[in-house]
């Protein structure tokens, strides 16, 4: 009776998986992210249908801003024309900051204070600034840049 399974098959059969996982990794990447746009400065630019949405431009305040806990984002808007964008997770001990008002993104555990345009720490204890999280505005939707995603 022959061998059903034999030393070439098990390595033939491990490559080919090999293979296979590796293609359909790359194919996924491909279809998410899509062949650059062939601009004359040859620079990629994300396309806005493929960001993901944060939220209306308008649900933003001006003067205040909007913290999106299920993203972990703060949207802040200084003026009607700017946009801000930073990791609602405060710095210190990693508690979500609760609320934007006069200029500054609070956090509710322990008192830190960041800039509502820079993300850099007005009070502590923290001592980090919130990072910053690139977004763009497109169709008065604001979204996450997919260079976020990267």
């Amino acid at each position: 009776m022959p061998e059903l399974l034999t030393r070439r098959s098990a390595l033939t059969g491990t490559a080919t998986a090999v293979l296979a996982v590796g293609a359909g990794y790359a194919a996924t990447r491909w279809a998410r992210w899509g062949v650059p746009n062939t601009l004359p400065d040859s620079h990629y630019r994300p396309d806005p249908a493929v960001a993901e949405p944060l939220a209306r431009i308008d649900d933003v305040p001006v003067g205040g801003g909007l913290v999106l806990e299920p993203a972990g984002v703060v949207l802040t808007r200084p003026s009607p024309g700017e946009v801000h964008a930073f990791s609602a997770i405060c710095t210190h001990q990693g508690c979500t900051v609760t609320d934007v008002a006069a200029g500054t993104i609070r956090c509710p555990c322990h008192g830190s204070r960041f800039d509502a345009v820079t993300g850099a720490v007005t009070q502590g204890p923290a001592t980090v600034a919130l990072p910053a999280v690139q977004v763009m505005v497109s169709g008065g939707v604001i979204r996450r840049s997919t260079e976020d995603h990267r």
